[in-house]
């Protein structure tokens, strides 16, 4: 059993121990989406992103990518059921664990299924990234319908990864914590859960302890996955990130950017790796 499984089984077991099922959204307010059939913003339509921390892209037959594949099972495993719980949350306790890469890698991961799309939303309004690896141009997104109320299906935009789309951060906000909390956020959480029966739709949040916006995000969707770096995050602050997202539901808790010494010779290419954001 790998590292990374081996942590989201501790992690299952804590959340059975702890963890409540998420807050209800209502439903009254929910409106529906008809999404664009064209991009409604400039991509890059290669889908050879030469950034090499995208391994489901750009090194899929390596260890690293394997682990994500491993992954990506365990994250179908507890989310299937009666419900289909596919709206998640991924964040670290600190900033500069992986988080963002992580993210990007189990969506291009749960893309490359037959059974599954992926909606990837770049919720730190903060420091957004999403589109930055994945070179496409930066326009309104997740701030703007909040904000402003402009339209979650204008925001979608494909990317050249087939079954993956994305929703932009969007501009700067002042206010990200009130955006979270507001029921507009309720109201279209609840309408990309609910749209597409095969969707799996991934938060890419702020960290938990510097902001507010992940513990309220973590209420409002079906699972949180924590990710922490190997060597960086001292144990006080996980303790402390899982301590505040009591109430929601931690599915696991994803070890990044392991050291070579501690693994066999076929995790050699996690040397080559140091990941940030």
């Amino acid at each position: 059993m790998s590292r990374i499984e081996q942590a989201l089984e501790k992690a299952a077991q804590l959340r059975n121990q702890t963890a409540t099922q998420p807050r209800p959204v209502r439903q009254d307010r929910a409106v529906m989406l008809t999404e664009p059939a064209l991009p409604k913003a400039a991509v890059n339509t290669d889908a050879s992103h030469d950034n090499p921390l995208l391994v489901m892209i750009n090194s899929t037959t390596s260890p690293v990518a394997e682990e994500y594949r491993k992954l990506k099972a365990v994250v179908a495993q507890l989310t299937k059921g009666d419900e289909f719980r596919n709206t998640l949350l991924v964040t670290s306790a600190i900033p500069n664990e992986g988080k963002s890469i992580t993210a990007l890698n189990l969506a291009v991961c749960l893309a490359q299924e037959l059974d599954h799309t992926v909606l990837l939303v770049d919720a730190d309004l903060r420091r957004p990234s999403v589109h930055r690896y994945l070179d496409v141009e930066n326009g309104p997104g997740l701030s703007e319908c909040l904000a402003n109320g402009d339209d979650l299906a204008e925001a979608i935009i494909p990317t050249a990864i087939e079954k993956l789309s994305i929703v932009r951060a969007g501009i700067y906000a002042d206010n990200p914590v009130e955006l979270f909390s507001s029921q507009r956020m309720r109201d279209l959480i609840y309408e990309l859960k609910n749209r597409y029966h095969d969707r799996y739709i991934i938060f890419d949040s702020p960290p938990v302890l510097p902001f507010a916006e992940a513990r309220s995000l973590a209420q409002l969707v079906d699972g949180v996955i924590l990710v922490v770096k190997e060597g960086y995050t001292p144990v006080t602050n996980i303790q402390e990130a899982v301590s505040s997202l009591a109430g929601s539901t931690i599915l696991g808790i994803v070890y990044n950017d392991a050291e070579i010494h501690k693994f066999d010779e076929r995790y050699r290419y996690y040397r080559n790796y140091s990941y940030s954001k």
